[in-house]
């Protein structure tokens, strides 16, 4: 059986949130053995699975993706919507779009230290759009 929701994300600032409770709140009844497909339908924003009890990983990986692909770079040619606009979409193709989670027992299956993030890569990039896919 597949059922399928779609949701938004409240918006947030710039950085690298955990969402597990908001996702959690957003899905429906989950079956007792599944797999839950999260997509983001964004192309300057992603989801990643990671650390889910230091605050400070969130912090470095936001100055970790900001090292890697810098604004204001001279070769930018898609430069129309602001210095954060291109870089935004660069990050979003590192981290990905889609999340993969096994659901057991009725919960989804992550490891003790895992969480879900909302990598958000804009300025102002507003609330976000999830289609959550459950297969079981």
């Amino acid at each position: 059986m597949v059922t399928q929701v779609e949701f938004s994300l409240m918006h947030k600032r710039r950085g690298f949130h955990l969402v597990t409770d908001e996702v959690i709140m957003n899905l429906p009844h989950l079956p007792k053995v599944g797999i839950l497909n999260l997509f983001i339908k964004h192309t300057s924003a992603a989801l990643t699975l990671n650390e889910n009890a230091d605050p400070d990983v969130r912090k470095d990986l936001d100055a970790i993706f900001n090292r890697l692909v810098r604004e204001k770079e001279p070769f930018y040619e898609h430069n129309m919507e602001g210095d954060d606009d291109m870089p935004a979409h660069a990050k979003t193709t590192v981290a990905g779009v889609c999340l993969s989670i096994p659901i057991t027992n009725g919960h989804l299956n992550l490891g003790t230290w895992q969480g879900i993030y909302l990598c958000e890569f804009r300025n102002n990039g507003g609330s976000r759009q999830v289609v959550a896919t459950i297969i079981s």
